[in-house]
């Protein structure tokens, strides 16, 4: 039997690692439409490394799922930073030598590290009783607060540290490439707003999330989680595994999902079209920094208060308020172009997703064990990291469309049907309860 104070000492080891593995992703995340924009010799690929990214996360997530309940947590969320660290290598190296096809490789290793790296807050939910694991979950959400804060302000020091290590782009081999396989053009053409500064910072620092995950997430949370199983009604069953087509027919299992998938859908499709949005009515760019600053704000600032209200007035009414939120969003939003709209809708926007995001994730863990519990909290993140990126794609296409209103409009009947499913998949919970 473990105290306690051992499920805080993990939590903490985990938080501290997931700052670090955020922060690295951020600073890297805004470089890299434009790394991908000279490497690949036009706007027709500068998007491309983001959409690797959210396909190999959506990929890698089930066989992580996977992975940690036959190997233990602790070497899952070793390998995920493992697998950031060869991002952040093959990155410098592409970027030095202009290589995009690389660049993409590296992006393909970042987005498997994420999908190792999220499946952290079903790692520390399991180590609490279920009356406060929300609150536990939230404080892990919480950490991309640090690394929305700190992630821009790695590259200058990135870029020192390269600088120091002969790996800036003055003393690189660098050579651009013209064209998404063509041939390649000398540095001094494209090097103007790119450093390799984001890459070998992540090196570092999720090397160091790595050897702080090694050492010293001990014991295994796996093993801290167990004590947990018999408190709940699934403690006969805690070792047995089903398979995943029976444990996707539990209505708390897909409630939990649809939550997440919605939640997640909604905001990506309206949060990635926003700055476009914004160009395009005459804001410069300090004004959209403040916008995407406010919604980040409202995604992960308020997490550990999230965690404090699902906890205290649970999960199903927690759903409902994120739905009604992501609706408030989808009507202020799109009223007028002007700042005041525009701060208030995607702060909504972000402390929606929060709202329904920490409510899924702490249901779906409540509703398993085991390795039932991580590899259905893989399938979810699969499913929700293809479905965010289907948004994704799809934004621009319903803005060309009908501009901004249409895709809030999109996201705004996203959530009343979100409404709908608390609803209908609530009632089926309840009655299968009671029989």
């Amino acid at each position: 039997m473990y105290p306690l104070r051992t499920s805080h000492r993990l939590l903490l080891t985990i938080f501290i690692t997931q700052s670090l593995m955020s922060a690295s992703q951020i600073a890297i995340l805004t470089l890299h439409s434009i790394a991908a924009g000279i490497l690949g010799g036009g706007d027709s690929t500068a998007g491309m490394p983001t959409t690797v990214v959210t396909f190999s996360h959506s990929i890698m997530a089930y066989f992580f799922g996977i992975y940690m309940g036959r190997f233990g947590r602790r070497m899952g969320l070793s390998t995920a930073y493992a697998f950031g660290a060869l991002g952040g290598i093959l990155g410098t190296i592409a970027v030095l030598n202009g290589n995009f096809f690389l660049l993409l490789v590296s992006s393909a290793c970042m987005g498997s590290s994420r999908a190792g790296a999220q499946m952290s807050r079903f790692v520390v939910g399991e180590m609490f009783p279920a009356e406060k694991r929300a609150q536990m979950i939230g404080r892990i959400v919480f950490a991309g607060t640090i690394g929305a804060i700190f992630g821009p302000a790695l590259i200058e020091p990135g870029t020192r540290l390269a600088g120091t290590l002969a790996l800036d782009l003055a003393n690189g081999p660098v050579l651009a490439n013209s064209g998404f396989l063509g041939g390649f053009m000398p540095a001094a053409d494209f090097r103007g707003g790119l450093t390799t500064g984001p890459w070998v910072m992540a090196c570092f620092m999720y090397g160091l999330s790595f050897l702080i995950s090694i050492l010293f997430l001990r014991p295994e949370p796996a093993l801290v989680a167990r004590q947990y199983v018999f408190q709940s009604k699934h403690q006969n069953q805690a070792d047995t595994k089903h398979k995943l087509k029976d444990l996707l027919r539990l209505p708390n299992v897909q409630l939990a999902i649809l939550s997440m998938l919605i939640c997640q859908t909604v905001m990506s499709t309206l949060m990635t079209i926003t700055p476009w949005h914004m160009h395009r009515a005459d804001h410069d760019n300090t004004t959209v920094s403040l916008v995407i600053s406010a919604h980040v704000l409202g995604m992960f600032g308020l997490s550990a208060v999230t965690g404090y209200l699902i906890d205290r007035y649970g999960r199903i009414p927690m759903m409902v308020v994120a739905a009604l939120t992501l609706v408030a969003s989808a009507i202020i939003a799109p009223l007028s172009t002007q700042l005041p709209y525009l701060l208030v809708g995607l702060f909504l926007l972000g402390l929606g997703w929060n709202f329904g995001y920490i409510a899924g994730s702490s249901m779906l863990a409540d509703a398993l064990s085991g390795s039932d519990r991580t590899r259905v909290a893989g399938f979810n993140d699969m499913l929700v990291a293809f479905c965010a990126g289907l948004g994704t794609l799809s934004s621009g296409f319903l803005y060309g469309l009908g501009g901004f209103l249409l895709v809030s409009v999109g996201g705004g009947v996203l959530a009343l049907l979100l409404l709908a499913l608390v609803r209908q998949l609530s009632v089926k919970q309840f009655a299968l309860g009671a029989s």
